[in-house]
Formats: C-alpha cells, structure tokens, sequence
C-alpha cells in the first residue's frame, strides 16, 4: 500500500511503546474503527481515559494516520500479509500487527459495506412521460388558471426500476430542457477532445 509521508509518520508515531503503551494502543485501534463506522461525528471519540497523557496532536496525528490506513487496507481489500508487512515496514512489533489485524477483522464487513455505498452512480433514465393537468382554483383563490406537467422518470441504477415523480409549470418545464441540452452539448464536446 502506498501511504503519504504524514500518514507513515502518524503511525511510526503510533507504532512506538514511548509514544503509546500496549493499552493506549489498543484503545485508540479500536477508537479509530469506531470513529469511521460511527453515523454521527462524535467530536469526543479521541476522549478515553486511557488517551488524556498522550499529546494532544500527536494523539490526533496518529488517529488521523490510522484512520487512512484501514481505509486503505479496506479499499484494496488487503490481506494479512499485505497488512502485517506493510506495518513491519513501520516499525510495528508483531504483538501490535497482531491487535491491528484482529480489530480489523473484526470490523472489516462494515467497512466494505460502508464503503460500497459511498460514490454511487446517479440512476439511468430509461424512460419519461408527461401529462399536462390545469389548476382552476385552489384553497386560497377561487381562480388560478394555470397549466402544470405532471413529469414521471422512470429510471434504474443496479437493480430494480423505479419512477421518479415530480410537477412543474410551464417556465420551469423549458428550463428544464434548456438545461438538459446544454448538458448534451457540453457531453458532445467533451466527447469529441
């Protein structure tokens, strides 16, 4: 795996029994698992007893380091050799590459699961349809005479089909298409470079 310079320095930092004993280690793996599966941002997640005598930036500094490393080992879908050597490379004793590597397993599903459904494709549309409906009155006004579209989508994105459905008036409706053949043309030409 290939880690930035700050990212090998925070976990050289973390590596180190003068910087983190045994306990502290295990807490802030654990920590660092928490915090990227947590939904809510936690502001208090680095606030374990057995992290307040650590320095507060290096304490930052080696949970940020951390954090990039599981990601990165999950995003590569690494295995134990991959992570056992890339943290020997750091200067991990095998007991820590051992504490690492079982958190990691431990946590490793979510993860992925957490990871997968980041950055999907927006959905495709296969299909439109339209109808044209005209507002008389409403609660407000007696008369309002308006036209409206009622726009249905039908689009799809990895599994079933599904119907997007929205109205709008007769000035959003050109925008609207003004906007998607802009878009088209900006895809032709980025197409044609």
């Amino acid at each position: 795996m290939e880690l930035s310079e700050s990212v090998q320095r925070g976990m050289q930092s973390l590596a180190h029994p003068s910087s983190f004993e045994q306990s502290s280690y295990q807490v802030l793996v654990d920590v660092s698992y928490r915090s990227l599966l947590s939904s809510a941002a936690d502001p208090g997640v680095l606030d374990q007893p057995e992290l307040k005598q650590i320095d507060q930036i290096l304490l930052k500094q080696s949970h940020t380091a951390a954090t990039t490393f599981i990601l990165e080992a999950v995003k590569q879908n690494a295995d134990k050799s991959t992570i056992s050597s890339c943290l020997e490379e750091l200067s991990f004793s095998a007991d820590r590459i051992e504490i690492f590597f079982s958190t990691h397993q431990k946590h490793r599903k979510e993860l992925e699961r957490l990871l997968a459904s980041i950055g999907r494709c927006p959905p495709k549309i296969n299909d439109a349809s339209w109808r044209l409906q005209y507002h008389v009155k409403n609660g407000q006004v007696d008369k309002v005479n308006e036209p409206f579209y009622l726009i249905s989508l039908n689009t799809e994105n990895k599994g079933p089909s599904e119907d997007i459905n929205f109205t709008c008036t007769v000035e959003q409706l050109q925008d609207l298409v003004g906007k998607l053949k802009d878009a088209a043309k900006s895809v032709e030409k980025a197409s044609q470079m």
